[in-house]
């Protein structure tokens, strides 16, 4: 039994389905810092999320008008292995890993489909008040639903989701040690604008 990092798994699975998926094409995996948090399980909530490190545009700062006054709010700048991170993704575990193999993928295709076309840190935004989903958060993970399928038809070997199969007692009795990067969530720097 080997020691697993889940992180590095999920990079892994990252950067095929960014190279088979056109709808996914446009991302750097270079620029995504895949990290671990931890959920609760049971019940509802979330199973991952991301954390843009660009404002529209693809822009590190902008100013936001408050009451009276404007901020200028900045994003925070995050390094790794010499290289700045556009977007910061976080899979919540235990929860994530309860899932079955099918939904784990269509949770990490939907949020590789927030990344914005242009992969400039920003997100894609949907025309309409929920500029993050469209119109219709069902519709949206229904089309993440057929990406994921189109992905298993294509995928010549499924080795590499094989850390997806079961739960983390499953992934626990298969690795003496489940090692993984965690990172605070990135914080907006909001200072008086001049």
């Amino acid at each position: 039994m080997t020691p697993l990092d889940l992180t590095f798994e999920l990079e892994r699975v990252i950067e095929d389905v960014t190279l088979r998926v056109p709808e996914l094409n446009h991302i750097d995996p270079l620029k995504l810092l895949v990290c671990i948090a931890f959920g609760r399980t049971g019940g509802g909530g979330s199973y991952a999320k991301i954390h843009p490190l660009r404002f529209p545009g693809g822009t590190r700062s902008m100013t936001t008008r408050r009451g009276r006054k404007d901020y200028l709010c900045t994003m925070p700048t995050i390094n790794h292995r010499g290289q700045e991170m556009l977007y910061v993704v976080y899979f919540l575990v235990p929860r994530f890993m309860e899932l079955s193999l099918r939904e784990k993928l269509v949770t990490i295709f939907h949020e590789l489909y927030h990344v914005s076309p242009e992969c400039d840190g920003d997100i894609r935004r949907f025309p309409g008040r929920n500029y993050a989903h469209g119109s219709s958060t069902k519709s949206y993970n229904m089309l993440m639903r057929q990406l994921v399928d189109r992905y298993l038809e294509i995928l010549p070997d499924q080795s590499i989701l094989h850390f997806l199969e079961g739960d983390m007692g499953t992934l626990r009795r298969r690795h003496p040690k489940i090692v993984a990067r965690r990172l605070p969530a990135p914080r907006i720097s909001v200072a008086p604008a001049k």
